[in-house]
């Protein structure tokens, strides 16, 4: 008789699945049933699940326990497998000394990263309510998918929500709107995720309801991947970063034309005098016309004016990604939409105004009504220190140092020891030779990882966490209508504990056991956390009675009701601007805002403004760097989760990823189809394998983010990390943010011998501890 096959319901960030186990194996997953388009990243997890990757015990690197606190080899080392007891014991001496020596401040409490759906094993929570109940830490704030907007938005609207929560949703866009301004475009792959995970893939099925309508997209993109797939719609190639000067140019054209909305800009906003002078060209003699960002973005005058004139006579939505403000000047973009949604007059309106994420992430504009989901507070940090998310390598190469950031002064702190959970930076950060280099700095650095992740490998002190499916949860996104029970699946793999039990460990070494776990047990935090959200439902009023937890964890989910009418961005603001203030100090639109005049920032004027990146194709370095590269979200990963899984790994050239290239630009440097090159710059080199399409504007390359940071030394990464590439500079002095999209490279054919990927071997030694 063959083994039992046990059935287990859970959630990821790609989607819900239900796990499928035989005598101990995840042998399959099957989605859940109510997803009209899974995503096809969860049945990478068998392979994830069992990996050789995984971190079979506590490891310690040798270096590091030959002399504690030498950087040498970190990066190159191998590991010494240690017994828990043991490992526990390193790592609370080395809190216990740290903060005796140095103070809170000087522990770097790093747990920024994407591990869990789960609302419980948060890496990221756990981290900073383990670290807050022993004294405090240096904490991060904002992030990198959104953290100039996120900074910027409060300024001129008075909350970035429209980031994290809503934005008019889709039945309203679906049901009003005839023209869609896709600034960044609306790419299908990256609505495959979103933290807290879904229960529905949606995109494509109101993308389809907004075509059948026959209303028009317009997506306005260096690359017509971020066309969403089977939708007809328009594509308008720009040069890389420079979105700011086409809606400025269409902002001048509906002025010039009076074709602006004059009654919404005077009863909702404030400032616009000042920003139709910059657009008149009253304070710098240049008139921001089509014909001037022509010159600029590439886009054709007639084409700049056709695009204004026609979002003027219709219901007009104007939608950027994300990725428009993870690029140097990033702010400007954001301002500038808003700015022009506020022209066109239509804020407020169904269907029209501006919104923020449709096609950046899985459940943006999702209907849903306003519920409360089950959260596990962090607490207080002691410490009161943070740095924006951003600046990592600049806090650890320059202690000391003073540096601006909305509107204050600040000073890096001196970071002796890293307490990593949860994340890989060697992924998501910019110019990973430098940070690289400022990973030496620290004199220990602790981390929880599953798999011997880039990250796990630049550690001294590895301590092996457990997956999802080896414990147990609850998942919910603010976005999306589902709560699931996400059932343990498996035993723990190896010696893995969850994060929840290494801190409790920990916790009770350091004697604050009671203020970390508040007396409860995994089991009994997933009941409190779910009564609680149970309680605020009931509050509500107008939220369906939640059954009580027994029931809802043999169910296995719970669906919140579709809403009865639809959401509208700032609909009660439009009806009484009075009644409904925004939190701008004017209680309107800013368009000019005198707070940030306040600041003297040069690099972030008080208005919406065309302000050059650093690097784009206008640029005096584009002769030497002629190609500007577009680092985007993979289709087969979720960031640099799942590489070393098959469905990533067959997207790969000769173990590479791919870079898309022109065959305008591919030919005149020999380069073919499936040809290993190398992209470079000043920062640094990595190979990939060539892709040679009509899928991209000349002059522009395109690399997903999220192969494992190979570097064979500090010229050259093997296996197609573009972030060696990006530039690890602040948006701007007012919100700090990732400028990863800002970066010009030269790419080359590959003529020598293909140095072996080595990503994905395990640097355990043979000896274990004496």
């Amino acid at each position: 008789m063959s083994p039992t096959l046990l059935r287990y319901p859970t959630l990821s960030h790609w989607g819900a699945y239900t796990a499928l186990v035989r005598d101990g194996k995840l042998i399959g997953c099957e989605p859940f049933a109510h997803d009209p388009a899974p995503s096809p990243m969860i049945h990478a997890m068998p392979a994830m699940v069992h990996s050789p990757l995984r971190v079979a015990k506590p490891a310690v690197r040798a270096g590091w326990l030959r002399n504690r606190g030498a950087p040498e080899r970190r990066g190159s080392d191998t590991y010494v497998e240690v017994e828990w007891d043991h490992a526990l014991k390193l790592v609370h001496e080395e809190l216990a000394r740290v903060r005796a020596e140095h103070g809170a401040a000087a522990i770097f409490g790093g747990s920024y990263g994407w591990a869990s759906a789960g609302r419980l094993h948060n890496a990221m929570t756990q981290t900073h309510r383990f670290l807050y109940a022993g004294g405090g830490c240096t904490d991060q704030v904002g992030n990198y998918s959104w953290g100039a907007a996120q900074f910027l938005l409060p300024h001129v609207i008075g909350t970035y929500t429209p980031l994290t929560g809503k934005v008019t949703d889709w039945n309203s866009v679906a049901s009003h709107t005839d023209l869609v301004l896709a600034f960044g475009g609306m790419p299908l792959r990256n609505a495959q995720v979103i933290a807290g995970g879904a229960g529905e893939h949606t995109t494509q099925y109101w993308l389809g309801r907004l075509a059948e309508r026959g209303a028009r997209i317009a997506i306005v993109s260096p690359t017509r991947g971020d066309m969403p797939t089977g939708v007809k719609a328009d594509w308008i190639p720009i040069r890389p970063n420079t979105d700011a000067a086409l809606m400025i140019a269409m902002a001048y054209e509906l002025l010039e034309s009076n074709r602006h909305d004059a009654h919404f800009l005077d009863t909702y906003c404030t400032g616009f005098d000042r920003y139709a002078a910059y657009l008149r060209g009253d304070t710098d003699g240049q008139p921001k016309s089509a014909e001037w960002a022509q010159a600029i973005c590439g886009i054709p005058a007639a084409v700049i004016r056709e695009l204004a004139f026609a979002a003027s006579a219709c219901r007009t939505l104007v939608n950027c990604t994300w990725s428009l403000q993870r690029a140097h000047r990033g702010e400007q973009p954001y301002w500038a939409s808003i700015a022009l949604a506020a022209m066109l007059g239509q804020i407020g309106q169904p269907g029209g105004g501006f919104a923020f994420g449709l096609g950046s992430i899985n459940s943006a504009g999702n209907p849903r009504v306003d519920a409360a989901v089950p959260e596990l507070p962090s607490g207080r940090n002691p410490a009161r220190r943070s740095i924006p998310v951003a600046r990592i390598a600049d806090m650890l190469l320059h202690p000391g140092e003073s540096y601006r950031f909305n509107g204050t002064e600040r000073v890096y702190p001196h970071i002796r020891l890293i307490y990593w959970a949860g994340g890989n930076p060697f992924h998501h950060h910019q110019d990973l030779n430098r940070l690289q280099q400022a990973w030496t700095r620290p004199e220990t650095i602790i981390v929880h990882e599953t798999w011997w992740t880039p990250t796990a490998r630049r550690a001294d002190i590895v301590l092996p966490s457990t997956t999802t499916l080896e414990r147990n949860d609850i998942g919910a996104s603010s976005r999306d209508r589902y709560v699931f029970a996400m059932h343990r699946a498996l035993p723990a793999q190896g010696a893995s504990r969850s994060d929840f039990d290494i801190y409790r460990d920990l916790a009770a070494l350091g004697g604050y056991e009671q203020a970390y776990t508040e007396g409860r047990s995994e089991r009994q935090w997933l009941e409190h956390l779910y009564e609680g959200m149970r309680a605020r439902w009931r509050a509500s009023g107008t939220l369906p009675e939640a059954p009580d937890f027994d029931d809802f964890w043999a169910q296995g989910y719970l669906a919140l009701p579709h809403p009865h009418r639809d959401f509208v961005l700032f609909e009660d603001f439009r009806r009484d601007p009075a009644g409904h203030p925004l939190a701008t100090p004017s209680g309107r639109i800013e368009l000019y805002s005198e707070r940030i005049e306040g600041f003297g920032y040069a690099d972030c004027p008080p208005h919406a403004a065309w302000l050059a990146p650093s690097e784009w194709l206008g640029a005096d370095t584009a002769g030497r760097w002629p190609l500007h590269l577009i680092t985007s979200q993979p289709a087969s990963r979720l960031h640099s989760q799942l590489d070393p899984a098959p469905l990533s790994a067959a997207g790969k050239i000769r173990g590479r990823e791919p870079v898309l290239i022109h065959p305008a630009d591919a030919h005149p440097r020999g380069i073919a189809e499936g040809d290993i090159v190398r992209v470079h710059n000043a920062r640094g080199a990595c190979l990939a394998g060539a892709i040679v399409e009509e899928s991209v504007m000349p002059g522009v390359v395109v690399m997903s983010t999220g192969a494992w940071f190979d570097p064979a030394d500090a010229a050259l990464e093997r296996h197609g990390n573009p972030n060696v590439l990006t530039a690890d500079v602040g948006t701007s002095q007012l919100t700090q943010g990732s400028s990863a999209l800002s970066a010009l490279v030269e790419v080359e054919r590959w003529a020598g011998a293909l140095p072996d990927v080595r990503a994905f071997d395990v640097p355990v030694a043979a000896a274990t501890e004496e």
